[in-house]
């Protein structure tokens, strides 16, 4: 479980897009290193996984829920939330979903790993790891802020990641979303 370690820093980079005091949705939360993460910076949480142990070390973050969500029923049917966070999981089935529970002016932060993870570790199986540019074609209908499929190290590992956008009309000008600076 992912108590302890420290939040992605996928996830750290995109948080300033979600609107202030939006709740945040974290998908396959574990034992809740991106809850720990959101609540800390002002956001009311929403934590779904089927283990009862990893969200036993959630109490007191916010809503839990527990549910097996690539055998059972859509736990949120209808809810959206200003983020939705999936990191280091994969349902292809559940797609759909997950981007429709972005609510207009909220932000999907997404990272997992790729094709090509086979080749240091696990997962290994196909159907564990995307395809390239299948997180863009997951997300049409959002605005696309920042994607990358590549290789990281340390650990080694393939992933796809991607941050987008449910974008609110913008009197007087596109909307701005704000690119952080690279640490150099």
């Amino acid at each position: 479980m992912h108590d302890t370690e420290a939040p992605s820093a996928w996830v750290r980079r995109w948080t300033h897009l979600i609107p202030p005091g939006a709740t945040a949705l974290d998908l396959a939360c574990g034992a809740g290193r991106h809850l720990r993460w959101l609540h800390s910076q002002g956001h009311p949480v929403v934590g779904v996984d089927r283990s009862a142990e990893a969200l036993a070390a959630c109490e007191g973050l916010g809503e839990l829920l527990l549910a097996d969500i690539e055998n059972g029923p859509w736990p949120l049917p209808g809810r959206q939330f200003g983020a939705v966070v999936v990191t280091n999981y994969l349902w292809r089935p559940l797609l759909p979903a997950i981007v429709d529970s972005v609510a207009p002016g909220g932000v999907l932060i997404y990272e997992t790993f790729a094709l090509g993870n086979e080749t240091v570790g696990r997962p290994a199986r196909p159907e564990f790891l995307l395809a390239p540019g299948e997180l863009l074609g997951a997300s049409q209908g959002l605005r696309v802020v920042a994607y990358e499929d590549g290789f990281l190290d340390e650990p080694a590992r393939f992933v796809q990641r991607i941050t987008a956008v449910r974008e609110l009309p913008q009197p007087g000008g596109a909307p701005r979303h704000l690119l952080p600076i690279a640490a150099s």
